[in-house]
């Protein structure tokens, strides 16, 4: 029997693991199926990371490097090149390894912090045939900064979101030619900031309401044809603009890798395709917890440590059974559709707690308003603008749901 086991060693899992050491488990084992710790950070290599965490600016890999740090000194275990093939509803582990084999762990806890991974062309129909030079924006990442790889010259990007901006400037720096980021949507689903320091400042076109409608070769990438998109999202004829061009990098959505979630029974939520979890992040299955971009797609990977934080000390609390005492409530949230989702999805204890959400569209002097079972408006918080590319946060007293049966989200728009 393990206490704890933490499935995943990226920024998630070993903050998760250094807060349940200090809250007092001794018993802990990380387990990463890569040859290091680190998870995604390795190969980001911009600056812009521990704004919020450490108070200084920092490289992903840095970042990385002040918690694999922390897990050394601590002298947390940690199985590397480790798959994790199953976890039952009971917290058995089933993983595999080089050195193991197959082998079976008992865990008193479990913390999901698997991360995410990128869609791929596959979901998105785009006819044409399937040359080379067609990449997911992530792959390019890691050719270019771990491999040393260029993958082409002449580059057009499909879709706004962080990780696109990002490699829209790294392609640029290292000489490719990036002709239009192209959004289907009518705005971008990434940070203000990668906009501006990523696209604006090196000229390059963010082209929104514009889809990739065509594939043009068949050895090698030729080129692509873009087209405008009406307000359902369907092709405009007459729009289309043919771009010569040697890759296509993909930046089309996250999704959380909850595979081994499900097979451990946990229920999951249809929007943000992780867990639904409590203000504690302990799912619906007991004594399983999830933290991190597996649970919903965060912004900032500062924001992936506090939330990773709050798992630990809450595994931490469940394998001392510090819970007990307390009184058992449930509250579930609900949301008005602007809202899309929140995190947590129920309140299970009251005490003080943080909701963190998205908006559906880009909206301008809105309110957000929670309303209990009654129709009280029990918070309120204005804001000139809200958009999908930035998370939101708002804090809730336990006052605000003390006699609740449920609460309500919504953003009125004035």
């Amino acid at each position: 029997m393990t206490e704890l086991v933490i499935i995943g060693g990226g920024p998630a899992g070993m903050s998760a693991a250094v807060a349940a050491y200090e809250s007092g488990v001794r018993d802990i084992l990380i387990l990463e199926r890569d040859k290091k710790l680190g998870g995604i950070l390795q190969q980001c290599i911009h600056n812009g990371f521990g704004l919020h965490k450490f108070g200084e600016e920092l490289t992903g890999p840095e970042y990385a490097w002040k918690y694999e740090q922390k897990v050394r000194e601590l002298e947390i275990p940690v199985k590397l090149n480790t798959m994790v093939l199953d976890i039952t509803e009971d917290k058995v582990i089933t993983a595999t390894n080089e050195e193991e084999g197959i082998f079976q762990i008992q865990a008193k806890a479990i913390i999901l912090a698997m991360g995410c991974r990128e869609r791929s062309k596959g979901a998105l129909n785009i006819p044409g045939s399937r040359p080379a030079g067609i990449y997911s924006a992530g792959t390019a990442q890691k050719y270019v900064n771990m491999m040393g790889y260029l993958p082409g010259k002449e580059v057009v990007i499909l879709g706004s979101g962080d990780i696109g901006l990002i490699m829209a400037r790294r392609m640029t720096l290292e000489g490719a030619k990036v002709h239009a980021v192209c959004e289907l949507m009518p705005y971008s689903g990434g940070l203000i900031r990668n906009i501006e320091q990523c696209l604006n400042d090196f000229h390059i076109p963010l082209k929104l309401s514009h889809t990739v409608t065509q594939i043009h070769g068949k050895e090698r990438l030729e080129g692509v044809t873009i087209s405008q998109v009406d307000e359902k999202r369907r092709p405009i004829p007459g729009t289309e603009e043919y771009i010569p061009c040697d890759t296509l990098l993909l930046s089309v959505g996250l999704i959380p890798e909850n595979e081994l979630s499900k097979s451990a029974g946990v229920q999951m939520d249809r929007i943000t395709g992780g867990a639904v979890v409590d203000q504690n992040r302990q799912t619906s299955v007991d004594g399983i917890f999830a933290c991190g971009n597996v649970l919903h797609v965060h912004d900032l990977v500062d924001y992936v440590s506090e939330e990773a934080e709050i798992a630990g000390k809450s595994a931490a609390e469940y394998i001392f059974k510090k819970n007990t005492e307390k009184e058992a409530v449930r509250i579930p949230i609900t949301t008005d559709g602007k809202i899309r989702y929140t995190v947590p999805e129920v309140i299970t204890e009251k005490k003080d707690i943080s909701v963190f959400f998205r908006v559906a569209d880009v909206y301008r002097n809105v309110e957000i308003c929670v309303y209990n079972d009654k129709n009280e408006k029990v918070f309120s918080r204005k804001k000139l603008k809200a958009a999908p590319g930035e998370m939101e946060n708002i804090p809730l007293k336990a006052a605000a749901f003390e006699n609740a049966q449920s609460l309500r989200f919504e953003l009125e728009v004035k």
